[in-house]
């Protein structure tokens, strides 16, 4: 458990602060965190995830339960549907509409609506939104926007609980996931996802396979396109945002894992391969897609295609059975379209780094420009536990070539469920990653930030260092362990280099002497006497 409240943390000179955007005749109250910076520096507004101070309240069954305010109630209340009740961004999108939410997320992009618009229109973003969570603050995906970071959660069978759950959902986002993924798999499923839901302000994705196989007692030959259903409605009732749907995995492309290192390693991958062997039948996901369609559609949830045969090791890196599945995932984008519904694709996975922009390439275009979504990819398999590293130098690779979002891997990745502790390392080294390719992409506003730290740096600001720092707590704590003191908040040097040889107390030295010289020389040619 998370040992204090995540609302009371501190962040140094910093505070919650909200943009006013005028919407008609609402004004929308945008977040960000607003960095306070000595002397003369302007404040710094960052990107915040951290959604509103959460309550308390009954769920009526005697239990107390965290809950936040439905931002978006009124928005969704007041908007007029198109022919057959369609109500999606995407719908929107295409009709010359700017809703609420794509003003909101311009907002926090900053850049015009119109260009949310016309990215979301064109295919190339999503902005998950189901109408059944009106909790969530507006979030975008796509090549062209600051690339997002997911953190997957979940109970397994074998340890974790609700209130786990839950705190975990609000502790990665205090560290700036921009998505959650529920990956429950153990007991009380649907309680879990609620309360998750109901505390969370980002989009919240699941695999619907996972609760459709609870419900026939993990029996893999009774999964039905009915149980399927009846679970998507289930889930798009309460709210969820995005559906890992494995419908790419056909019945041919089982004997192309065969040779691999390590098979199919997706979950949702191998019960949909076991299923189609076990009945001599197409994958029913591909079969009945558009069935799903129209039911996603309902509450504009967007598909996140499911990439069932990723590779699970570097071995089998692009291999025929990974780039045959993405060749239906383009199809079923298409289909998906179609019906209004938005998508993004899935990715790998385990890729050494020279196979990566090939990744990107083929995805881009096989699915006509969709936003891509990748685990990692990790790029050595020799680090167990140390995998949100070998994962983060190839999430910074693929985001710089054009992934929109990256899906975080934590240090117990391949070895054990992810506690608090856990979820905050995979989640400060993909933010790392992420704002890494936003600065390899020239993403309008993304230097800024770097650029008030070097400033700071180089002005022995160290308070400002730390609030300017992701993990402003951490970069404290290794400042104090030497220099504790509040002198040592204003010394012009740290414990690396102490006084003697700090580069940059050298360089403020050099440059105190040459404006000295360009005095002296001035006063020359001026007449004036020297000395």
């Amino acid at each position: 458990m998370i040992d204090q409240n995540i609302d009371d943390i501190p962040v140094p000179a910093a505070h919650k602060h909200y943009l006013r955007v005028e919407f008609g005749e609402r004004q929308l109250a945008v977040p960000v965190r607003r960095v306070h910076l000595a002397g003369d520096e302007p404040p710094l507004d960052l990107y915040d995830t951290t959604g509103p101070q959460a309550a308390a309240a009954s769920d009526g069954a005697g239990q107390c339960a965290t809950t936040i305010p439905p931002l978006r109630a009124p928005w969704i209340e007041e908007r007029t549907p198109g022919p057959d009740g369609r109500a999606t961004q995407l719908y929107y999108a295409r009709a010359g509409v700017i809703t609420a939410e794509m003003t909101f997320v311009a907002a926090r992009e900053g850049v015009e609506p119109e260009i949310v618009r016309a990215e979301l229109a064109a295919g190339r973003a999503v902005l998950p939104a189901n109408r059944c969570h009106p909790e969530s603050e507006p979030m975008i995906i796509g090549k062209r926007f600051l690339v997002k970071v997911n953190a997957n959660i979940g109970n397994s069978a074998i340890t974790s609980s609700v209130a786990q759950e839950v705190e975990k959902t609000r502790w990665a986002c205090r560290w700036g996931a921009d998505t959650v993924m529920d990956l429950s798999t153990g007991p009380d499923i649907h309680e879990t996802r609620e309360r998750i839901l109901r505390a969370s302000p980002v989009p919240i994705g699941t695999v619907p396979l996972y609760q459709a196989l609870e419900k026939v007692g993990g029996e893999i030959e009774q999964l039905s396109i009915e149980i399927f259903l009846d679970t998507l409605r289930e889930q798009c009732e309460q709210g969820v945002d995005y559906f890992t749907i494995h419908a790419g995995v056909l019945l041919a492309h089982v004997p192309l894992t065969r040779e691999r290192v390590t098979g199919i390693v997706s979950r949702g991958g191998s019960i949909m391969a076991r299923w189609c062997q076990a009945h001599s039948r197409e994958n029913f996901l591909y079969t009945e897609f558009e069935r799903i369609c129209e039911l996603l559609r309902e509450y504009d949830v967007a598909f996140s295609l499911g990439d069932g045969l990723r590779p699970g090791c570097q071995a089998d890196a692009n291999d025929e059975a990974q780039f045959a599945e993405l060749e239906v995932l383009g199809e079923l984008t298409k289909i998906a379209w179609k019906h209004d519904v938005q998508v993004m694709i899935e990715g790998p996975g385990h890729v050494p780094l020279h196979k990566i922009a090939e990744n990107v390439t083929r995805q881009e275009e096989t699915c006509h420009g969709a936003p891509f979504y990748t685990l990692g990819p990790i790029t050595t398999d020799v680090a167990p536990g140390y995998d949100h590293i070998t994962s983060a130098i190839g999430a910074a690779v693929i985001g710089w070539h054009g992934t929109a979002m990256l899906c975080y891997v934590t240090p117990k990745e391949h070895l054990g469920l992810p506690d608090a502790e856990d979820v905050k390392q995979g989640m400060i080294a993909y933010k790392i990653a992420a704002h890494a390719a936003d600065l390899a992409k020239e993403h309008p506003g993304a230097r800024a930030w770097d650029d008030a730290m070097s400033r700071a740096r180089f002005g022995f600001r160290w308070e400002d260092q730390f609030a300017l720092s992701m993990d402003p707590e951490t970069a404290r704590a290794y400042h104090d362990v030497t220099l504790p003191g509040e002198g040592g908040k204003s010394a012009h040097f740290c414990s690396m280099c102490g006084p003697q040889f700090c580069s940059m107390r050298i360089t403020e030295d050099l440059r105190a002497f040459g404006q000295e010289q360009e005095r002296a020389e001035e006063a020359v040619l001026d007449g004036e006497p020297v000395g």
